[in-house]
């Protein structure tokens, strides 16, 4: 095939070419082509770095990436004009005439190649690699995007927007993660494209021979990975940019917002109204009404007289408040973040040192430069405005950057940690760094304690920073169904906290539209209830008294699961893992799981399968993976592998309980800060497959479980000898449960020896949800309500010791 040459014409396709020279280093190879030079390194056993740039020095994304390579055994040999790098894991081919790759298994099956003709190619400054598509290839994650759970047959762009009342298949949104993960053969891989540059993902839109990943300048940086399961690719690339740290236990109950609440006495009235309807919650918003004339690090003094005393009467209710941070500094002579941020150069500029304003709430603002280090100090350190107050956690909202007009001039330039660029290559990194000088705000003004930071944008490595929420949708039910598939996206891409505004930003919720909201969100990993200015109330009981029960309900229910809810979490910052997981992370060769009626399913803290429907639904259709299944309010049992009809009532949302599995509840409270009765509810489900619950407990609010101030304890179903093992506690930390309650589902033992001695067995009934009021007398309204009755049950006292329970 005919090789351009003239690098100034840019106009041509110019594909990497042939390999002029290469040779070995410490942990791979590098060289160059006529075009390019090129750098291959072995990360681990599971991971490739592919570097490719048209210069002689390359340019990496300083802020995504973590770790650095480790230091492995691998071979590098050349025969027949291919040079071939092995380890363990992977079996990596480089072509040499022309430059291109194949990835394989160990026993030679292709997981991933190149395009031979086109591999690594620029049309100007404009990167792209081009892939073969495999037999039957599917695509999954890439983070906030619309769509099928299977991104095949579209194309997507990495380029943050604030984006109101979106579209359910529009795209780009607020958040780029430029990683997916494809499936094909029984094989698995994933590839990161780490360059912040806008880029396009093209996973077979308008063509039929290949898939590619362009980006408009840079490097062509990117990451493969491989490993025999989704999950362990995803836990890989979470090694690489980063887990999240434990979260405050406040910021997983429930969350009230409002674009906005004020003045100061409606806020301490919502606060009353969730406490006097026994309805559980933990924090209030505050929007921009709360500020002086939008303007950050100010209260308005007229609709909020003393905040400090607001957000003292708050505490004692048991509420926490998270206050907006929008970057636009209004550039107002004598407002003293305007002064100070000009005074010590923060604020982007344009080439020729000007300030660049652009309008937003305030009216014409700066914008701080978080790519520099002494902005993000300055940002901490101005934080203390809101310390001072009592504020407990941070909202970064408009980070994208956003800006009225939505068309921020690539001429203007960011600090980029020294390397200086334009707007072309920092945008999308400006909401994850903002979000990093949040959290380093709250890390320097409350040391002590955790820092909660909610973002709207964001780039690979977020979730070391903040949770994410999917922007300003639409109440509707198509918003509903497809803000929970942008969950499972960004779970299967490295963010596992993660939610949407329940109920829709935009537009007005009905009655049903709100009250499945409501219960499909008690299991999102963030539950926050958020509607827009000049719409009707959407609080919890603003929907009628049917409503308020059914969401009093679930977010009861939401409470009671917290001991399961806080050990996923702990566990995500171990392995990287969604706690809200896509099917696609446990079951990725199972065609059934791509359909469009059963892509929206998933697993929420790996024993619960949600099958979210549609509010005027009556009865939907399940498909049940591989296993066995109880139906969580009635115990009914399933067999996996089999599309099921389920009866679907406005107060039943569709769960199931994977049998085998445990699943740890405690007793109603109103706040996560309140006092449980001590009784850990280990709801142990019988089934054929064994499976262990690590329970975890620290003081859910310090920095102290770091240094060992925690407990963990692994709880084994064994089902060939019917035993609950407990192992011995581990870490300094005292559990808070004094006592453990065995329910015994799916099984009728007459005994329970505990280290050699026989406990008597109890019955009780049992209820995941309360009983409906029947407000309508007439028969047509009655409400379904299922109760489990006759379970088995045993409670004994919490031994921190090893033991075991043999199930007779």
């Amino acid at each position: 095939m005919p090789q351009a040459t003239d690098l100034s014409n840019s106009s041509q396709n110019l594909a990497i070419g042939n390999v002029m020279s290469w040779e070995k280093k410490s942990n791979g190879i590098h060289g160059n082509t006529s075009v390019s030079n090129f750098e291959i390194t072995i990360y681990k056993d599971d991971t490739i770095r592919v570097q490719v740039r048209r210069g002689s020095k390359f340019s990496p994304n300083p802020y995504s990436v973590v770790s650095l390579p480790q230091e492995i055994k691998f071979s590098t040999t050349e025969e027949n004009g291919k040079v071939w790098l092995k380890t363990s894991k992977i079996h990596l081919c480089v072509n040499l005439n022309p430059f291109f790759l194949t990835f394989l298994t160990t026993d030679g099956k292709v997981i991933n190649q190149d395009d031979p003709a086109f591999a690594v190619s620029w049309l100007g400054t404009e990167v792209s690699n081009y892939k073969k598509v495999q037999p039957k290839e599917r695509f999954i994650g890439l983070g906030e995007k619309t769509g099928h759970l299977d991104r095949s047959g579209r194309a997507f762009t990495n380029w943050n927007t604030d984006y109101f009342a979106y579209g359910i298949g529009d795209d780009p949104l607020y958040m780029s993660i430029p990683f997916y993960i494809g499936i094909h053969s029984g094989l698995s891989y994933g590839i990161f494209f780490d360059n912040t540059h806008k880029s396009v993902f093209n996973f077979g839109a308008s063509n039929n021979r290949f898939i590619y990943y362009s980006a408009d300048d840079g490097d062509m940086d990117y990451y493969f990975f491989h490993d025999d399961s989704v999950a362990k690719i995803i836990s890989t690339y979470s090694e690489l940019t980063g887990k999240m740290e434990m979260p405050p236990l406040w910021s997983l109950g429930f969350q009230q917002c409002r674009y906005s609440y004020y003045p100061d006495s409606e806020v301490l009235t919502l606060a009353n109204t969730f406490r006097d309807k026994d309805m559980p919650a933990d924090v209030i918003y505050l929007d921009i009404h709360h500020m002086e004339k939008y303007k950050v690090f100010t209260f308005d003094n007229e609709k909020f007289s003393d905040p400090k005393s607001m957000i003292k009467a708050l505490k004692q209710k048991g509420f926490k408040v998270v206050v907006i941070m929008d970057p636009g500094i209004k550039t107002q002579q004598g407002y003293l973040p305007y002064e100070e941020g000009k005074e010590k150069d923060l604020f982007v500029k344009y080439p020729d040192n000007e300030i660049y304003e652009g309008q937003v709430w305030p009216g014409w603002c700066a914008f701080p430069d978080f790519t520099k280090a002494e902005t993000r100090q300055w940002w901490a350190e101005k934080m203390a405005f809101y310390e001072e107050a009592g504020v407990d956690g941070y909202w970064t909202d408009m980070n994208e950057p956003a800006s009225w007009g939505q068309f921020t001039p690539n001429i203007i330039n960011f600090d980029y940690e020294g390397e200086n660029v334009s707007h072309r290559k920092a945008r999308n990194i400006y909401g994850f760094q903002m979000a990093r000088s949040a959290k380093e705000g709250c890390e320097l003004q409350r040391p002590e304690e955790r820092p909660f930071v909610l973002t709207r944008s964001g780039f690979s490595g977020i979730q070391r920073y903040a949770a994410a929420w999917t922007g300003d949708n639409v109440a509707s039910e198509e918003h509903m169904m497809a803000g929970i598939r942008l969950v499972n996206s960004l779970g299967l891409s490295g963010v596992a906290y993660s939610g949407y505004d329940v109920g829709g930003f935009a537009g007005e919720s009905t009655k049903s539209l709100f009250a499945r909201w409501m219960s499909i969100a008690t299991f999102a990993p963030l539950y926050r209830a958020h509607s827009m200015i000049n719409s009707n109330d959407a609080e919890p009981w603003a929907f009628g008294e049917e409503v308020e029960e059914i969401s009093r309900n679930y977010m009861k229910l939401r409470y009671r699961m917290l001991p399961t809810l806080y050990s996923s979490f702990y566990k995500s910052t171990q392995t990287g893992l969604p706690i809200a997981k896509s099917l696609a992370v446990d079951y990725p060769h199972d065609k059934y799981i791509y359909e469009s009626a059963f892509e929206n399913q998933y697993l929420f803290c790996d024993t619960l399968l949600i099958a979210p429907v549609e509010s005027y639904k009556e009865i939907t259709k399940v498909y049940l993976p591989e296993g066995e299944w109880y139906y969580l309010y009635d115990n009914q049992k399933h067999i996996g592998n089999h599309v099921i009809y389920q009866d679907c009532p406005l107060n039943y949302l569709p769960v199931y309980v994977k049998a085998g599995s445990i699943l740890a509840l405690q007793s109603d409270v109103s706040y996560t800060g309140q006092a449980h009765d001590g009784i850990l509810r280990l709801h142990v489900y019988a089934g054929n497959e064994p499976s262990t619950y690590l329970h975890y407990e620290d003081d859910g609010i310090s920095h102290e479980y770091k240094k060992g101030d925690f407990l963990t304890r692994e709880i084994k179903w064994n089902p060939e000898k019917n035993t609950l093992t407990f192992s011995k506690s581990k870490g300094n930390f005292e559990s808070k449960f004094e006592k453990i309650k065995v329910y015994f589902h799916g099984s009728n033992p007459n005994a329970v020896i505990i280290n050699g001695g026989s406990e008597e067995i109890d019955k009780e009934d049992f209820e995941f949800l309360g009983k409906l009021t029947e407000f309508d007398p007439l028969p047509d309204s009655s409400h379904t309500y299922l109760k489990i009755k006759n379970i088995p049950t045993l409670i004994f006292k919490n031994n921190h010791s090893s033991f075991e329970l043999e199930i007779q």
